[in-house]
C-alpha cells in the first residue's frame, strides 16, 4: 500500500512538473485555453492532466527571402536578395497571431519586408541604390518593420541585403555598352598610336637622308682631294720621263692583255702597241 501511494505520488510529480530550457519560452493552457504565458526559463509546476505546456524556440531565427524584382524610380528592375534577423518577444501574441507557427511568421515577414523595400526602391535611382543609400534602406525598413512586427509578438532585429543587381538582361545590355565605349577609346588609343609611330619614322627617315647626304658629301670631297693629291703626283712624277712612263704603261697593257695562255689578239704588228716591242733591242742595248 505505502509502494502504490510513492508510486501514485511520484506519478503526480512528475505530471505536475515541467522545465522550460534557456532558449525556450512556454504558454500554459487550461483545456485550450491560454492561463499562463511568456514563462521564462526553470523548472515550474502545473495541473496534471488538466494543465498542458507548448514550447516556443526564443533563439534568433533567419527569414531568408528569395531573390526579388523592385522597380527604381526610372523604371528599372533591380535583382534584390534579402535577410531577416527576429525572435519572439511576446509569446502570448505570437501564439495568437500566428497559431505559433514559424511557417506563418516568415509568411508575414516576407510580405512586409517586400512590401517595404518595393517601397522605398521605388523612391530610388539605381546609382543610389548601389552607391550609397543601402544602409539607409536597410535602416528604415526594419524601423517599418519593427513597428509592424511588435503586434504579432515578434522583434525584429536587423534586416540586410546581400545582393543587389541590376535584371539580367539589363546588365547585358549595360556590359554591351561599356565594352563599346571601352573598343571605341581603344581605337583612338591605336590611332594616335600610328601616327606618332609614322611621324617618328618619317623623322627618323629624313635624319637618315640628311646623314646620308652628308656622308656623300664629305666622301666625294675627300675623294675629290686624294684625286686631285693623287693626279698632282703623278703629273709630277710623270714630268720627270715622260718615256719611262710610257714604258711602264706599255708593260702593264701587255701584262693585262697576255694574262693566259689562252688569249689571242689579232694586232697590226707595226701599230703603235708593239712600239716597245720593237725597240726592245735599243733597250738592251743601252
Amino acid at each position: 500500500m505505502f509502494m502504490a501511494l510513492v508510486a501514485i505520488a511520484g506519478a503526480l510529480i512528475f505530471f505536475s512538473a515541467y522545465y522550460v530550457d534557456e532558449r525556450e519560452r512556454a504558454i500554459v493552457f487550461k483545456f485550450g485555453e491560454i492561463v499562463k504565458s511568456d514563462i521564462g526559463p526553470g523548472l515550474h509546476w502545473k495541473v496534471p492532466f488538466i494543465n498542458n505546456v507548448q514550447y516556443f524556440d526564443a533563439r534568433v531565427q533567419t527569414m531568408d527571402a528569395d531573390p526579388e524584382l523592385y522597380l527604381t524610380v526610372e523604371k528599372k528592375n533591380l535583382v534584390v536578395d534579402s535577410f531577416v534577423k527576429w525572435k519572439i518577444k511576446d509569446v502570448h501574441q505570437y501564439y495568437t497571431r500566428l497559431q505559433g507557427l514559424k511557417s506563418n511568421a516568415r509568411s508575414r515577414l516576407s510580405q512586409q519586408v517586400n512590401d517595404s523595400l518595393r517601397q522605398e526602391f521605388g523612391k530610388r535611382t539605381v546609382q543610389e541604390v548601389i552607391s550609397g543609400d543601402r544602409a539607409l534602406i536597410m535602416e528604415v525598413v526594419r524601423n517599418v518593420m519593427e513597428e509592424e512586427a511588435i503586434n504579432l509578438g515578434i522583434n525584429v532585429i536587423d534586416v540586410r541585403l546581400k545582393r543587389v543587381d541590376l535584371d539580367p538582361a539589363i546588365s547585358e545590355r549595360v556590359y554591351q555598352r561599356m565594352n563599346a565605349e571601352r573598343e571605341r577609346v581603344a581605337k583612338e588609343l591605336r590611332a594616335e598610336g600610328e601616327e606618332e609611330a609614322e611621324k617618328i619614322r618619317a623623322d627618323a627617315d629624313r635624319q637618315r637622308e640628311i646623314l646620308l647626304a652628308n656622308a656623300n658629301r664629305d666622301a666625294e670631297k675627300i675623294r675629290g682631294e686624294g684625286d686631285a693629291i693623287a693626279t698632282s703626283t703623278y703629273a709630277s712624277a710623270f714630268g720627270r720621263d715622260e718615256e719611262f712612263y710610257n714604258l711602264y704603261r706599255s708593260l702593264n697593257a701587255y701584262k693585262s692583255s697576255f694574262n693566259s695562255k689562252q688569249d689571242l689578239m689579232i694586232v697590226d704588228p707595226s701599230s703603235e702597241f708593239f712600239k716597245y716591242f720593237k725597240q726592245s733591242d735599243t733597250f738592251g742595248t743601252n
